[in-house]
């Protein structure tokens, strides 16, 4: 990334990054970029990750093309399973005595958790945990829900500092307790989007579907989980339908809901209007056919299909949940609409169909917004001030 000499006070130092897995998914592409992008800093860097469910896909591809090597640690992975959590804890506590690492960066809930329990046990002198989002509301009942804010509470006052991807999140993480406000810095997602801002490829994934050149493609990116709610998705195609019968919709993506949204997409007889592409790696392509790009979570830190669906232009829809509507403006750079309302998100859809001049100011707007605030070299900045910080820091000396 660069070819500038490497700063004394970079030279050496010793980074352990945690990760539970390298699913397909922006929280990966970041922990990628931001690793090989220190490493040209000077920093030394072991990337551990831990498995990947069977139909989440993986990006070890782009981790080789980065030239970022990965050591595997399968108790990181997103289950709890007890015997193998603490075979993972006493493996990653092994790792950082031999590895003596000056930084320890947790990412996600499995990973911060180990991680930050083995770096203190192992007196690492930094430990830092990112919240891609949390689970700390809306993903379990209400003790397990219980037991998770107050684990983040305790792991929270352990760590140095608290990173959270926008500041919706971290305006969560201190109404629940987590850290106080001062112990929490924002560092936006950082990824590659230069690929995504210029002329687009086209055909690709219409011709995949049979979708006419001519027929509008609202799309929807990303896993295909409970909390994604792409249920909303597929009852609001049914409805813009009614609306604009020419309209066309893609899912791209995968994961455990998948025959569910199958099975309920024959339900609303729109089998030969909604198709389901699998994970996709040539995402130019993707937002290149697409019209509308859609987003209807229930909770989110940052949508990173929304960050590329702007980085290429596209007008979105998106449900005001988590960092969202940061994201985009409160509605300046795309059209927000509540959770769960299949009719409202609609509503959004054949509005931004419309491409009124409104909605194409959003659009330059937003193109811009994402292309100074969140670009790989931001993050790599970012993370870096960080880091010499703290370890400028009489404790971690």
């Amino acid at each position: 990334m660069t070819d500038l000499p490497v700063p004394p006070a970079r030279r050496g130092v010793r980074v352990l990054r945690l990760f539970s897995r390298l699913n397909v998914g922006g929280p990966s592409v970041h922990v990628i970029l931001l690793t090989a992008g220190l490493k040209d800093r000077g920093y030394e860097t072991q990337l551990v990750i831990g498995q990947e469910s069977p139909r989440e896909g993986n990006l070890f591809d782009l981790a080789a093309r980065e030239g970022v090597a990965c050591v595997a640690m399968p108790g990181l992975g997103r289950e709890v399973r007890p015997w193998h959590d603490l075979r993972a804890l006493l493996g990653l506590y092994r790792m950082m005595r031999t590895f003596q690492p000056h930084i320890v960066h947790t990412h996600t809930a499995k990973a911060g958790m180990l991680g930050r329990l083995a770096a203190r046990a192992a007196g690492v002198p930094v430990v830092v945990h990112t919240f891609h989002g949390h689970v700390l509301r809306g993903y379990f009942g209400p003790l397990t829900t219980a037991f998770y804010r107050a684990m983040e509470r305790r792991l929270g006052a352990s760590s140095d500092v608290l990173v959270a991807v926008s500041d919706a999140v971290k305006r969560d993480l201190v109404a629940l307790g987590v850290a106080p406000d001062a112990k929490i810095r924002v560092i936006p997602l950082g990824l590659d989007l230069e690929p995504l801002a210029g002329a687009l490829p086209r055909g690709s994934l219409r011709g995949e579907a049979g979708v006419p050149e001519g027929a509008p493609l609202i799309g929807i990116v990303g896993r295909l989980a409970p909390i994604k709610d792409v249920v909303t998705f597929l009852r609001a195609a049914a409805a813009v339908r009614a609306a604009v019968p020419a309209a066309r919709f893609a899912v791209v993506g995968d994961g455990e809901e998948r025959g569910r949204l199958e099975a309920e997409r024959a339900r609303l007889d729109l089998e030969e209007c909604v198709f389901f592409h699998g994970w996709r790696r040539d995402m130019a392509a993707v937002y290149g056919d697409l019209d509308v790009v859609v987003n209807c979570s229930r909770n989110e830190g940052t949508p990173v299909a929304l960050i590329e669906a702007l980085a290429a232009g596209r007008p979105v829809v998106a449900t005001r949940v988590g960092g969202t509507p940061d994201l985009l403006g409160d509605g300046r750079r795309g059209i927000l609409v509540p959770p769960g309302d299949a009719a409202a998100l609609a509503a959004g859809v054949v509005d931004a169909l419309r491409r009124s001049d409104p909605l194409l100011a959003r659009m330059r707007e937003g193109r811009a917004y994402v292309l100074a605030h969140h670009s790989s070299r931001r993050l790599i900045d970012d993370v870096d001030t960080l880091y010499r910080e703290l370890l400028s820091r009489p404790a971690a000396a």
